[in-house]
């Protein structure tokens, strides 16, 4: 669920030193260590820098939002790619008739098509992973400081693919589409799982060649996709590595889902989810501002915000005028960003699959699904997540028979570590990586 958007490098966000096993809320593991609680900065954690005095931000007019910040036909693709995939049966019945991915890649495949590595995004992500070398005028992407040349998964080396999620609204299709009538999707959009999602990455594979992933890695919401991968076809992916993730959505989550959803339906804009010719100012985005707000407290941990903001007014306001605290107006920089890139029609159909997210349904539990596993994998948690808790890895890493014990990120930056803290995370996957899938040079 958290933020991975392309200016989502600088902070996010828990356990001991990377790599190294430790408890979640449950029960330790034999030879965990144990991890330290969230008051103080941790060794090797990105430390959120207290505030004497917050500036003043850019206020976005809200006259001036668009309707939806899908990417549509017409728009520059830049370094996307597509890829059309036909009609896709869906696991709650009916089927869409046709069915577009876009995606990006790095690198080449080499001979014997050994090297390919699928990278997938969380909730509000897109496919751009990382920047294209040689484009200068390229942004460094939502996880630009794992992947790329020489980094953690290093794109001289490897086959890098990452698409953009089915349901998205960054070129593959979504409620922001067209429908076979040609105009948007929108309330017709059928719901989603994320089986359906896996199927149609299963058929992007398909057509660029790829028989079998060397590494499938995502966090997040991407998490539940690399473990219906390695479920759903595990004779074609030989390691994954899940980060700040979970096996089935808690109540606890379904419960923050809930009221995020609750807060775009209810905007007198969403008008059922047929919005797309609105007006500048006239679409939901204050309904998708509200459930980028709820969301994005889950993703942060309690102590970065008392350290970062505190008490402190946001920069002339005085709150017992009406006017802000300072983490008032940081939510509200959030929420009106958000609103301009993303699409409230995919927020709902993303967040829907994330919550009807269970590996063991129909497949006779949690547990009997991921012993199911056959590849080797990595489980990363971050030691101060309150959306998806620590004791939720260790629940994957003791079922799933490939795992060794859970690696833990230090951060104080809650669930959106897995982001902010790269040095760690390269550290875990590029090792991991290196062990499961040494290289040959490309063709």
């Amino acid at each position: 669920m958290a933020d991975d958007s392309r200016t989502a490098g600088a902070a996010r966000g828990a356990a001991p030193a990377p790599g190294t096993a430790a408890p979640g809320a449950g029960a330790a593991r034999t030879g965990a260590t144990a991890a330290p609680g969230a008051g103080a900065t941790r060794t090797g954690a990105t430390a959120a820098a207290p505030l004497t005095r917050r500036h003043a931000r850019r206020e976005v007019d809200p006259a001036t939002i668009p309707a939806s910040g899908a990417w549509r036909e017409g728009d520059d693709p830049g370094p996307r790619r597509f890829a059309d995939i036909g009609a896709l049966p869906l696991e709650a019945g009916g089927r869409l008739p046709h069915v577009r991915l876009a995606y990006e890649t790095w690198g080449e495949l080499n001979e014997a098509g050994d090297n390919a590595v699928l990278v997938l995004h969380a909730l509000t992500g897109d496919a751009h992973v990382t920047a294209h070398p040689g484009d200068q005028s390229d942004d460094e992407g939502w996880w630009g400081q794992v992947v790329g040349p020489g980094r953690a998964i290093d794109t001289t080396k490897y086959f890098v693919v990452a698409p953009n999620v089915l349901g998205g609204c960054q070129g593959s299709t979504g409620p922001s589409s067209p429908a076979p009538d040609g105009s948007p999707w929108g309330s017709r959009f059928p719901v989603l799982t994320v089986r359906d999602q896996v199927a149609a990455e299963i058929e992007l594979a398909d057509l660029l060649g790829i028989e079998r992933w060397a590494l499938v890695v995502g966090a997040s919401m991407g998490g539940h996709r690399v473990l219906e991968w390695a479920v759903m076809a595990p004779e074609r992916v030989d390691a994954i590595a899940v980060v700040a993730t979970n096996a089935q959505a808690s109540a606890e989550q379904v419960a923050w889902a809930h009221s995020q959803l609750g807060a775009i339906r209810l905007d007198p804009n969403w008008r059922g989810g047929d919005y797309y010719d609105a007006a500048p100012g006239h679409g939901p985005h204050a309904g998708l501002g509200l459930a980028r707000q709820i969301a994005h407290t889950t993703y942060r941990s309690p102590a970065e915000l008392e350290e970062r903001f505190g008490r402190l007014p946001q920069h002339a306001e005085e709150p017992l005028s009406g006017g802000r605290y300072a983490v008032q107006s940081y939510l509200d920089h959030h929420a009106s960003k958000l609103a301009v890139r993303f699409d409230a029609g995919s927020y709902v159909a993303l967040t829907q699959t994330m919550i009807t997210h269970d590996v063991g349904r129909d497949r006779g539990g949690v547990e009997a699904a991921l012993a199911q596993v056959r590849a080797a994998t990595l489980v990363v948690a971050v030691d101060s997540d309150r959306l998806f808790f620590p004791d939720e890895s260790e629940r994957i890493a003791a079922a799933v028979p490939g795992a060794g014990p859970v690696a833990y990120v230090r951060s104080d930056h809650g669930h959106d570590g897995f982001l902010v803290e790269h040095d760690q995370v390269a550290a875990l996957v590029g090792r991991f990586l290196r062990s499961v899938a040494p290289v040959r040079p490309a063709r």
